[in-house]
């Protein structure tokens, strides 16, 4: 018999949540494929050595006959064939009452990087969950009550479960730590799924991190299990993947044949995507040197060659393409939200023309102006899938075209880095995953994009502008003194272990995976 122990400590309602049937379902799931889930983050490594080795990544010689073959995914449910609007967020109650009442198309209810794994949102994010799905969900704050209106359509639920890397330690199973991805999934199927299907809303999710096929395959395989375990209909799981790392990339049409029952999409999750090229190739030199994370713009021409191909293969296939993230947060200054109008407008005008079905945003005043965008394009078509893009070629050269990124490394971008890279982990380490900083909603991958990059331009003995060049003293003084001008916005019990964590991850010997492991051991 499996023993399956809770450790974490008592949160709301969390016994409706955490039932011996749900925990001996969750059990279930890590009995059955935490195993090679292990097995699969060591081939990470693996494949991750020999690319940096070579210098580059390649189509898989062994898949051809997959990219070459003719096949479509499963035909997408009426819920998810108009994604022109999807906000994102976590699962915080507030946060997830402005979602459902955003207007948009679809929520991405994020149990990833917009959250933080302490162990009260983990369960509170599943109640806040079941909530939503049945359309119960209140909150009465005393200064303010925050209900569902009846005036909006509800957007349909797209939960995204932690990635693979990431572990469940307050829940354990025969003694041992927990997968994060099979707890969150595995607790809000239980709970949700029967429901779901029978409305035609779900369940549906999207699927972060990963970087093979071969993990896709492990995720297909989870959900044909879930689905035979609770009686529900195969195919009924619906799974848009983020293709937000390099390997990744160059896998997309694998991915979608592994998931292709219950595959809905792909996503282009572009600050992962850049934070996952500077990882890969972090020790291979000027060539794979980015400028500026602010100068990197999705018209890059390695950009342009993975949203392009992207589209492609997803309508190819008869999958939906969902673009990236619209991070802006309206300000009170009108001059700063006409700028950063203009910008958003320009982006989701490019991609609404380049054929993606829709895009993301994180703050519900973007919605109407991201609509609007598509509207122009879809008109009354709920999606664009028909739009093949058969002028689309593009090669493995050109989606590792790095050097042809304009822009520079400067003082202000290693400022910038250090500053809102520390000031998002102070964020995280107090219990806030979506954290607000300079107008814009960050989440994990900002400080990863910044941690990493400073990594890189360490290693590699980057001069800036002015030809300084950027060693690990030159980072730890500009750390001690953005400590100083953030000691009276942050409290020193959370600023002082975020910037000992933020040099850490940013300059160590050998480069940590993810923040967010040695983050995870800071907190309850």
């Amino acid at each position: 018999m499996t023993d399956v122990r809770v450790l974490g400590g008592s949160v709301d309602r969390g016994d409706e949540i955490l039932t011996p049937e749900a925990l001996a379902f969750v059990g279930g799931l890590h009995k059955a494929f935490a195993a090679r889930r292990d097995e699969l983050l060591r081939a990470r490594a693996e494949r991750r050595d020999a690319a940096a080795k070579a210098g580059k990544l390649d189509f898989l010689p062994e898949t051809k006959e997959v990219r070459e073959g003719d096949w479509q995914v499963a035909p997408t449910p009426e819920a998810l064939r108009n994604r022109r609007v999807e906000i994102t967020g976590p699962t915080d109650r507030k946060m997830t009452i402005n979602a459902m009442n955003s207007g948009a198309k679809v929520w991405l209810a994020d149990l990833e990087d917009a959250n933080t794994p302490h162990w009260s949102n983990v369960v509170s994010g599943q109640v806040n969950l079941y909530d939503a799905a049945r359309e119960t969900i209140s909150l009465d704050t005393g200064a303010k009550k925050y209900e569902l209106r009846d005036d909006v359509e509800r957007p349909t639920i797209v939960v995204r479960p932690r990635g693979w890397h990431l572990p469940e330690r307050n829940i354990t199973v025969d003694g041992e730590i927990t997968v994060g991805a099979l707890v969150d999934f595995g607790l809000h199927f239980f709970h949700n799924a029967k429901y779901l299907t029978e409305r035609g809303t779900g369940p549906f999710y999207y699927l972060p991190k990963m970087e093979s096929h071969l993990e896709a395959r492990l995720w297909n395989d989870v959900f044909t299990h879930a689905q035979k375990e609770l009686g529900i209909p195969h195919g009924t799981i619906r799974a848009t993947v983020l293709i937000e790392t390099i390997p990744a990339a160059f896998e997309m049409e694998e991915i979608l044949y592994e998931l292709r029952d219950h595959a809905a999409g792909l996503n282009a999750g572009r600050w992962d995507y850049l934070f996952s090229v500077i990882k890969y190739f972090r020790d291979a030199g000027e060539k794979f040197t980015l400028p500026d994370r602010n100068s990197v713009t999705m018209t890059a021409p390695f950009m342009r060659a993975y949203t392009e191909l992207l589209v492609r293969t997803c309508h190819k296939r008869g999958a939906m393409a969902i673009g990236g993230m619209a991070a802006f947060i309206p300000s009170k200054d009108p001059e700063v939200n006409e700028k950063a109008y203009a910008k958003v407008t320009d982006d989701k005008n490019r991609e609404a023309n380049d054929g993606f079905d829709g895009s993301w945003v994180a703050h519900p005043g973007m919605v109407a102006l991201c609509r609007e965008q598509f509207d122009k394009v879809l008109g009354d078509k709920p999606n664009q899938v028909d739009r093949k893009r058969e002028d689309v070629s593009v090669t493995a050269e050109q989606l590792l075209a790095v050097e042809e990124t304009p822009g520079s490394c400067t003082e202000a971008g290693l400022r910038g880095a250090v500053d809102v890279g520390v000031r998002y982990i102070a964020s995280w380490l107090s219990g806030n995953g979506a954290a607000a900083i300079h107008n814009l909603m960050e989440d994990a991958a900002t400080a990863e994009i910044s941690r990493s990059q400073l990594w890189q331009w360490v290693n590699n003995g980057v001069e800036l502008e002015g030809g300084v060049k950027v060693t690990a003293d030159l980072v730890r003084e500009v750390l001690a003194e953005t400590r100083k001008e953030l000691a009276g916005e942050i409290d020193a019990e959370v600023l002082d272990p975020a910037v000992e964590l933020f040099e850490q991850v940013a300059l160590a010997d050998e480069f940590p995976d993810f923040l967010t492991l040695p983050a995870y051991d800071r907190i309850q």
